[in-house]
Parts: structure tokens; sequence; C-alpha cells
């Protein structure tokens, strides 16, 4: 028998880029450096949308970004994240620590990854998910949840957000008898069912092409990310945002001098600036702190087509303080007045959406069919809108959070928790205030000017220098 030669290929060929070069993503967790924080760091190779990625892992695992400090010029991406657990400790958890190292490490090299809360890889076998935007209106969430029940659809999971008078919509369905997906054919009439209820309320006099075009339902096949990478699915948040952005939830139905009233009671300031000597627009941000915003102030310029190069992020006494150095992705600062405009409306709007001078209404019950429809049903009885809305199942139980206001603006009254014991039988009920409570202001003027970037720069240089103080005072080397 003739002996059979095949090439020799070294088994350490595949690294040998990694060992010269170094690796394309390295994360650095630091529990030693900081007494009351843990230090996330990474150095990676450069990417468009790669910071909204590690934002994302650390969001998706609750944890609290106190600082952050991002460059990615000249192809690297160095961030350095100064993170706390729910309860304000350090991330001691080593599986947790285990997670966002493999997480992050998985985005860079675009492998797929399961995450935490919502639904990221939708199988041919898992329920259907189907988009709604529209025209939001009192009890439309109720309208929505009666016609799928009417429909014989189960709610697996769903989450709804309702700003300035428009409504997004995320809701996974199976079918009622069997728990299967629907097919194809069903999906397209209920589909046009759940059309004709947004639209239910459109007058004559609005119908023009672009209001019928903001009342739209739609099968979400796998949520692909705009990147269009394979096996990665779009974030169900990121993707509401994307929807509000569709319908121009930026655009307030209320006339001016309330807007601007309503700017000063939630401290929302918004405002850009361009460097000419880099060619950096700086976006600066600042408004009461809370959970994933960042999240949200960059998944808002991510999807805008906007390449954050340098950001600092930063949390003190109930208010966030968040500057940007942003270019569009064809190479250049904002030139027009009308699109510094539009993108301040867009952040103060995505900064906006989850905030609900109202309560939080959390529900627990076992799952059965119609169980959405009946809640939702007592909730609009007693004059409650919705105003966010996180359905879940799992193992024969249900858990749903809503946050609600009162329709007709006044004070919330707790009487419907007895009315709602009443007529959902055995259901765990809690209910937590969520009007917001403005941070005891400080009145050292000194202090309050060192935590505002400065209003314009005389040179390149005077822009360098002052990052390097900000950096050099806050930055910790791991």
């Amino acid at each position: 028998m003739n002996p059979v030669c095949s090439p020799y290929f070294d088994p350490d060929f595949d690294s040998l880029a990694e060992r010269i070069n170094g690796p394309k993503c390295r994360v650095t967790i630091d529990n030693e450096s900081l007494e009351n924080c843990t230090v996330v760091k990474i150095d990676s190779v450069n990417k468009q949308g790669l910071l909204l990625e590690v934002v994302q892992v650390l969001t998706d695992m609750n944890l609290i970004i106190l600082k952050g400090y991002i460059s990615s010029d000249a192809g690297w991406f160095m961030d350095v994240f100064h993170v706390k657990d729910e309860l304000g400790n350090k991330v001691t958890n080593q599986r947790v620590v285990n997670y966002i190292q493999k997480a992050i490490g998985a985005n860079r090299e675009g492998i797929q990854k399961s995450m935490t809360g919502s639904r990221k890889h939708l199988k041919c076998d898992e329920p259907r998910a189907i988009e709604m935007t529209g025209r939001d209106r009192p009890g439309l969430f109720s309208e929505i949840s009666a016609a799928l029940a009417d429909l014989h659809c189960n709610v697996v999971e769903a989450h709804a957000w309702s700003h300035n008078a428009r409504l997004a919509c995320v809701v996974y369905i199976s079918e009622e008898s069997t728990d299967k997906p629907i097919d194809h054919n069903r999906l397209a009439a209920i589909e046009d069912h759940l059309t004709t209820v947004l639209r239910a309320t459109t007058s004559p006099r609005s119908t023009n092409e672009e209001n019928v075009k903001q009342q739209e339902v739609k099968t979400a096949y796998g949520l692909i990310n705009p990147e269009g990478d394979q096996g990665t699915v779009t974030d169900v948040e990121r993707r509401l945002h994307q929807l509000m952005l569709s319908v121009r939830d930026f655009e307030s139905p209320i006339r001016m001098g309330l807007i601007e009233s309503n700017k000063e009671d939630k401290m929302l300031s918004v405002c850009i600036e361009n460097c000419h000597e880099k060619g950096y627009s700086i976006v600066s941000v600042q408004c009461k702190d809370r959970k994933r915003l960042m999240f949200d102030t960059v998944c808002t310029l991510t999807d805008m087509q906007y390449v954050i190069f340098h950001a600092s992020v930063d949390s003190r006494g109930g208010y966030a303080f968040q500057e940007y150095f942003i270019r569009h992705v064809d190479g250049y600062a904002m030139s027009t007045q009308g699109e510094k405009e539009r993108v301040i409306k867009c952040l103060e709007a995505a900064i906006e959406r989850r905030v609900c001078e109202g309560i939080r209404l959390e529900l627990c019950a076992n799952n059965r069919i119609g169980l959405l429809s009946d809640i939702t049903r007592v909730l609009r009885e007693n004059g409650l809108a919705v105003v966010r809305a996180d359905i879940a199942t799992e193992g024969g139980r249900a858990r749903n959070t809503f946050y609600l206001r009162d329709i007709s603006g006044n004070n919330i009254d707790m009487k419907f928790v007895k009315s709602m014991k009443t007529e959902m039988g055995e259901i765990d009920v809690a209910v937590n205030n969520e009007t917001a409570t403005t941070p005891t202001t400080t009145t050292n003027t000194n202090n309050s000017l060192s935590m505002t970037r400065p209003s314009s720069f005389r040179s390149l240089g005077d822009l360098m220098k002052y990052q390097f103080e900000k950096l050099s005072h806050n930055f910790v080397a791991i």
C-alpha cells in the first residue's frame, strides 16, 4: 500500500497573530484597586457598535455604572468602568465575573451568546414575535391584550413602552391550545386584526401616509441587528428604542411652554457643541441618575449612525453627567443646527422613556389563558394608564410588571389593589412609588462648576489638557 501524505499544520499557527499582536479582546475585572466598587477594563480591536455591546453586557447583569472612561481612536478600543451590583456591593460572584469576560469576548468575535432577562435567539420552534407601533391612547394596551385573548393566542412574553402619545410593543405569542408556534397564515390574520385595533381612533383628517405608517403591526423574524451579524439578535429594549424612534416619539404633542417646564422639572439638559480643531461633535448630558441610563444614550447615538470616539460618564449625588465625542459614520461632525436639534430631541426622548411619575405594580400568579387581558382590564377600569409593561412566563407562573399613572393626572388611588385581588383571586401584588424625588442640590458653586464641561475650547491643546486632567484625577490603573 502506498503511503498517504498530507500537509503538516502547526497547531500553534491559529494563535500566531494573537501571540504577536496580543489578544483581540482582553477583559480585566479588578476588585483590589478601589474599596467601594469593581473596576472593569476592556482592551480590544475596535469596531462600530462595540461600546454598545459592552454596555449591554454590564446592564444585562444589572450592574450600576458609576463612572466610565472610553477611548477608541486609532483602531483600538479602551474602556474603564466603575461598577456595583444592585445592592451597592462589589462584583464578587465568580459566575458573574466569568460571564462578563466570556460575553464581551463573544461579542467581539461575533459568537452567539445567551443573555439573561430576554429572548435573544428565536429558533423555529419558539413563540412568534410581533412588533406593534402606533399612536397611544388610554386603554390601548388593554385592547391589544383582549384582542390576543379573543384570537386564542397565548402571551408568552411582552414588553411595551409608551411615551409622548406613542406606543411601541413587542409580544411573543403561541397557540392557545397547544402552546406551539403559530403558522404564518394565521399570523397574517392576527397582524391584520391588531392593525385594526391600533388604527381604531385614527380620525379621517389624520389619515395621511405618515400617520398610517406609524400604526404598524409586523412579525419580527429574529430581530436581527442592524449590523447584520449572523447569529446575533437585537436586544428587546434596543428594539423598543428603535421602534419609538421610527414613530418619532421625540416630537411631543403638547405645547412648547409645557415642554420646557417639564424639562426643568426633570432636571434634564442635553447640549451639543463642535470641536473644530479635532472634528468632533461634543454631546453633553446632565440629568437625574437611574439604572440603564448609559445604555439608553449609547443605544440612541449608535442607532442614529454616530460613532463614539471618546466618552466619560459620572454619577454623583443622584445626578448623571455624560460627555460623548462623536462623528457621524461618514466621518464628519454635525454641520447644521437642525441636525443638532434632532439629536438633542432624540436623546431627551430616550432618557424620558423609562421615567414614570407614578407607581410600579408587580403581579405574580399562576399563568392561564387570558390572564394579561383580565389584569389590564382591571387597570383600565380603575383609570390607570400603562406607561411601561414587562410580562414574562416561566414554569406555569406569570410575572407582570407595570409602570402606571392616573389617566387624569391625579394621584393614584391605591384602592385599586383591593379591587384587583378581588377580581384576580389568588395573586401576589407588590406596589412601589416611582415618583422621582429631586436630589439635594449642592450650594457649593465651585463643586457644581467642576462637574460641568467648559463651554468652549480655544484650541486642541485646551481640549486634550481638559481630558488628561479628568483622567488623571479619576482613572484607575489596572
